[in-house]
């Protein structure tokens, strides 16, 4: 190799070396900018009320794609002011062991996993914390890279909130219906009355859509909702009323 070409490769490389420090530097800084962002954002959460989420705003979009108009249906309850009988329902449907564990239930992603191996139909293990960080900081899917996300949102809620925070923000942002959104708009919209006044019954079919809220409706009850209000309200009956102080 003569000396012209030496120094060819060695103005490449540092070239290359320059290009591939500056690049590490940018994502060192992206990183550091996203990880205070998002600590930031969920502790301004524990006493914020978030006023809208990823999930609503992709709705209302592809409302007015589809010349529909934007649908927003929510109003925000305080914890104290849902009633007792929708909070165990949630529980009791969506995440039993909800006041004890750490975000996330490794017995109920082991069962099912089992039962994933075993039929077509998936089925998710997806705590109250999770759903609720997905609601409230991402994007809807089923990608590993959401998922991650999803895990790191939850860990920080876990941390940052109290289980009566989550579960009062989980009440008031979820999705209940077309356009729905929290349980003051979903018992108005099918109950005509408010969620502080929700009986067991009810609660367990808001409870029991869940799953599918867009499909399904607590007042217009198929076969299959029906079915599992009633394992809800069995469930309800075996655990204690929820109370969080």
């Amino acid at each position: 190799m003569t000396i012209h070409n030496c120094k060819y490769f060695r103005l490449k490389m540092n070239k290359k070396n320059n290009f591939f420090g500056k690049l590490l530097r940018v994502l060192r800084i992206a990183s550091y900018i996203f990880f205070i962002s998002s600590i930031l954002m969920v502790i301004v959460y524990r006493f914020v009320n978030p006023p809208v989420t990823p999930l609503m705003v992709i709705r209302c979009a592809e409302s007015v794609a589809n010349g529909d108009g934007i649908s927003l249906n929510k109003q925000w309850l305080p914890i104290d002011q849902i009633s007792p009988n929708l909070q165990t329902a949630v529980i009791a449907s969506e995440d039993i062991h909800f006041l004890t564990h750490f975000g996330f239930d490794f017995e109920a992603i082991q069962k099912a996993n089992e039962l994933n191996k075993r039929g077509n139909k998936l089925h998710g293990a997806s705590t109250i914390s999770q759903q609720t960080a997905k609601n409230v900081f991402l994007w809807p899917g089923r990608d590993w890279i959401r998922k991650g996300f999803e895990v790191y949102f939850t860990l920080l809620i876990e941390t940052f909130w109290s289980k009566e925070r989550i579960m009062e923000v989980y009440l008031n942002v979820i999705e209940m219906g077309d356009g729905v959104y929290g349980a003051e708009a979903a018992s108005q919209r099918y109950f005509g009355k408010s969620a502080a006044q929700l009986n067991k019954e009810q609660s367990a079919l808001i409870a029991a859509i869940l799953p599918n809220p867009r499909k399904w409706h607590p007042d217009a009850p198929n076969s299959y909702v029906q079915r599992k209000k009633n394992r809800i309200l069995e469930v309800m009956h075996k655990i204690r009323r929820v109370e969080f102080r």
